[in-house]
């Protein structure tokens, strides 16, 4: 249908449409709609039908939407309106691909229509289409040149793409358009400045920067960050003694900033260390009350001097009371002479403090007050907490909650000690006790749901977490629109260790909603920011969400996710209409009675709880606001999707695993583990070049890794049982993997890697669990989803050995004496192991356990006997009742074995 022109009449009713819809007035607008379409003339008018679509969309109703503004697009699809107005409903659906497509389209039917151009620029620095971005800047600029914000767009363009030399020139041409008084400061032009000032840094121009910012020293509002500037641009231009002066006056600015310190040391150059310290020294005399220069000569100095020192720093620390002083010198403990005289010194105060109230007998003058010997003892605890001797971590901070049975700190630092023990039960029992002392503290609160967490007990942490959650909503939901990732993480990997994939699957999924969520939100910011000229904000905003999952809660989420795809991808979890028909036909008439009448009661109790939280929720969205309300309902509606029932019998649980995979292969590719879970979904795939990119990238990032290890020697395994792959295929394997083994066999490569690593309990139980594989026994090893070979080539299914990593896991057939000597590597404790820490310990008492090793009950206690001798109060290790307690007991805690020792 050609486009029809309205009659002045319909015409203004049309504006009067594109009015309600910039104030919102959504159902005024469908009014002045019915207006037109009701005349037979106009019933058919496709930017009518398209602005009906567009505010139906507004009102939620999402189909009709869609079908209005189709319909409106094919009656008249040579208005820019209705393309303009198709891209706004797909943008709306965060399509912002095909959005851009539609607004290109309305473009060549309109190409100098402003808000095209600016919503398509909005698209394009989203999606970081920065060529597209700058010529749409381009097109505004041309358009609108009197519009700061077309200046600034069309300069951030450039330095985005790193021409800096252009986006110079554009800043400079539109600040000379600005007019502020010499002696005013105003603060969009004081931002304005220091953006400039950040181009010409990032672009290595030191000296324009240092001129830059000297010339528009006065109209900047930060005063610090000038100094600053100043500070860099002069060491940079190797002008050291007026660097010098610069770090000085911010070091008499703030004491504490380390920073500044390392700033005026390079400026010095100073070339012995009696010259640093007396730098220190002097600066210490002149800011009697900051601790950094007393702290930093710490670093510096060794042997008496460093005595000297210390004993200065702990007696001033510990006199007034100083709880956080084992974490300021907590990085001095990767030096063994450093942390014995800490030691020393330490213990004498406490003996000292004990007998005579002074820090050293032969002292007179005031005496200390009581408080001293307290922290004294607070010291101690965290200090042989650190060093692994448990025992007496725990005598020091028994001894202080004795004298000071109220202080939260200590009841803090009694639970972190039996956290790093591995009794997590006895860990949430101490904490909790540090909460009630304090149940108006959050911090206290979040630690102890933490720990509550890691110790299995989610409901208990719900709660927990409820007293600081809104009022008349589920804690976890609550939680949950907070973004608290801290709390879902720990949830993931507490319903992991239960073996409730699909709870952990679902925390994982929202999870990964924040994050796109937080990408989406940059949106409003892309307007916002050049009108309020906060542009370096603004493009430091832009290079954090290009980085966005690279962060460690991500990270989190979807190595659990993947490794609970990879476990059902292994062990596929039955239906439960099936499972309830296999444990039927098992039971007695009695038996099954019993099990149906338990099954409708559940069923009954489950519906009740339904209807009670329904009618909940119906009382809270009368008492909000329309639209608090609707987001709500929006918000329930994505959270009903997760169902964990069907997240944890999904079809493709590989593609799934991939879609988590993708973004840590991109963003965190120098951390190993991604390698290795992108080889283990590929082995299960069968895909043997992407198997060999994901080891050949683990390989140049630690090559003595233990499950990098495992996996190349089922990488080379499997290739070896392929026959039947293409020649081309073949001779790349073949190239590549000669260059990872060396032109070694398996076994020589096997025992090098054992003789490299005789003194790692982590490699020697990598080595165990891989004992029997070498030398090659006649079983063979198939890939998954490669049974029909196996079967061509006369192998039974219960002859499979199914090779399966998590962690450092496998299962395979061994005969007696491979059973003994795997064993015998895994469960050395002599003195020359160096990892016998808790970790560690634990995950050898599992893999003893799980069948790893086959039946070998005698063996694993043992082992347990061992352990408990050297951590008698790790639950793991505890003994218990009878065989079978201690078997399951024993599988309760080493679930667990992931959470323990984060911190040592």
């Amino acid at each position: 249908m050609p486009n029809v022109q309205l009659p002045p009449k319909e015409s203004n009713l049309f504006k009067r449409i594109l009015k309600c819809y910039e104030q919102k007035q959504y159902k005024n607008g469908l009014k002045f709609c019915k207006m037109i379409l009701s005349n037979p003339k106009f019933a058919e008018h496709g930017e009518t039908l398209a602005m009906k679509g567009l505010t139906l969309n507004c009102l939620g109703k999402k189909e009709e939407a869609y079908e209005f503004v189709r319909k409106g697009l094919r009656n008249d699809v040579k208005s820019h309106v209705c393309w303009h107005v198709y891209g706004l409903l797909q943008r709306s659906d965060k399509k912002y691909d095909e959005a851009i497509k539609c607004y290109r389209n309305a473009l060549k039917l309109d190409k100098d229509n402003l808000q095209i151009l600016r919503d398509l620029s909005l698209l394009q620095i989203q999606m970081r289409d920065l060529e597209g971005y700058r010529e749409t800047r381009y097109q505004l600029l041309q358009l609108r040149p009197t519009q700061r914000a077309s200046w600034i767009g069309y300069a951030i363009a450039y330095h985005l793409l790193k021409d800096y030399d252009m986006a110079l020139k554009l800043l400079e041409e539109f600040r000379q358009t600005q007019q502020v008084p010499p002696n005013k400061i105003d603060y969009e032009y004081s931002e304005l400045i220091l953006y400039q000032n950040q181009v010409m840094r990032e672009a290595d121009l030191f000296q324009e920067s240092l001129e830059h910012i000297e010339t528009y020293e006065k109209q900047i509002c930060d005063k610090l960050l000038v100094e600053e500037i100043k500070g860099e641009m002069l060491l940079k231009l190797g002008r050291l003694k007026e660097a010098s002066e610069v770090f000085k006056n911010l070091i008499d600015r703030n004491a504490e900033n380390w920073c500044y310190y390392e700033g005026l040391e390079k400026a010095l150059q100073l070339s012995t260390l009696e010259e640093r310290l007396q730098i220190y020294e002097e600066i210490s005399k002149q800011h009697p009350r900051a601790i950094s220069p007393r702290r930093l000569p710490l670093n510096l100095a060794p042997g008496e001097k460093f005595r000297e020192l210390m004993d200065k720093f702990l007696r001033i620390n510990f006199s007034k009371g100083c709880p956080p002083l084992f974490t300021t010198l907590k990085s001095l403990y990767y030096n063994t002479e450093k942390i014995s005289i800490i030691q020393e010194l330490v213990t004498n105060y406490e003996a000292s403090l004990k007998t005579c109230d002074f820090f050293s007998p032969y002292e007179n003058g005031e005496k200390e007050p009581p408080t001293t010997l307290l922290w004294v003892q607070y010291f101690l605890a965290q200090h042989f907490d650190k060093l692994g001797h448990y025992s007496l971590a725990l005598d020091y901070i028994n001894a202080a909650i004795a004298g000071t049975p109220t202080l939260i700190e200590l009841f803090y630092m009694k639970a972190k000690i039996y956290k790093h023990i591995g009794n997590l039960k006895e860990a949430v029992k101490w904490m909790d006790e540090a909460q009630s002392l304090d149940t108006a503290d959050r911090f206290i609160n979040s630690k102890c749901a933490k720990y509550m967490l890691r110790a299995n007990m989610i409901k208990e942490a719900e709660e927990m977490c409820s007293k600081f959650t809104r009022e008349g909503t589920s804690a976890m939901e609550n939680l949950n629109e907070m973004q608290c990732m801290w709390f879902q993480t720990e949830c993931i990997s507490a319903y992991q260790r239960l073996g409730r994939y699909g709870d952990a699957l679902k925390k994982c999924h929202e999870v990964e909603r924040h994050f796109f969520e937080i990408t989406d939100d940059q949106f409003d910011f892309h307007t916002y920011c050049m009108r309020k000229m906060t542009l370096r904000a603004y493009v430091d905003l832009l290079r954090l969400e290009d980085i966005l999952r690279r962060h460690a809660f991500y990270f989190k989420a979807a190595r659990s996710a993947i490794e609970i795809y990879l476990k059902l991808y292994d062990n596929p979890l039955t239906s439960e209409s099936k499972q309830q028909e296999i444990n039927s036909e098992n039971l007695s008439a009695k038996e099954l009675k019993k099990m149906l009448s338990k099954q409708r009661r559940a069923q009954k109790k489950a519906k009740l709880e339904e209807e009670r939280k329904h009618a909940e929720r119906e009382r809270q969205q009368k008492n909000q606001k329309k639209k608090r309300d609707e987001e709500e309902e929006e918000g329930s509606g994505l959270k009903e999707e997760l169902i964990p029932e069907k997240l944890e019998r999904i079809e493709n649980p590989l593609e799934e695993a991939i879609k988590f995979l993708i973004p840590l292969k991109n963003l965190v590719a120098d951390n190993i583990d991604t390698h290795l879970l992108a080889f283990e979904i590929y082995f299960r795939k069968g895909k043997f070049l992407l198997m060999l990119q994901s080891v050949k990238r683990a390989f140049a990032i630690n090559s003595n890794n233990p499950w990098l290890h495992e996996c190349l020697i089922k990488f080379s395994k499997s290739v070896s049982n392929h026959s039947n792959l293409p020649d081309i295929v073949s001779k790349v394997l073949s190239q590549e993997m000669q260059k990872i083994f060396v032109n070694k066999d398996l076994e020589s490569f096997n025992e090098d890697f054992l003789r490299h690593n005789a003194t790692s309990l982590q490699h020697l139980l990598s080595e165990a669990l891989l004992c029997s594989v070498l030398p090659f026994t006649s079983t063979p090893i198939v890939v998954p989803g490669c049974q029909e070979d196996a079967i061509k080539l006369g192998v039974g299914k219960r002859h499979c050995t199914w090779l399966t990593s998590s962690g450092a896991k496998m299962m395979y057939f061994l005969d007696k004496s491979r059973q003994e000597k795997a064993i015998a590597i895994a469960t050395r404790l002599d003195e020359t192991i160096k990892d016998k820490n808790v970790k560690t310990l634990i995950k050898v008492s599992e893999a003893l356990l799980d069948g790893s090793f086959g039946n070998c009950n005698s063996q694993y206690e043992e082992y347990r006997m061992a352990c408990h001798n050297l951590l008698p109060f790790t639950s793991a290790f505890l003994p218990v009742v009878n065989e079978v307690d201690s078997h399951n007991v024993a599988l309760n805690h080493t679930a667990n074995y992931d959470v323990l020792a984060n911190e040592i």
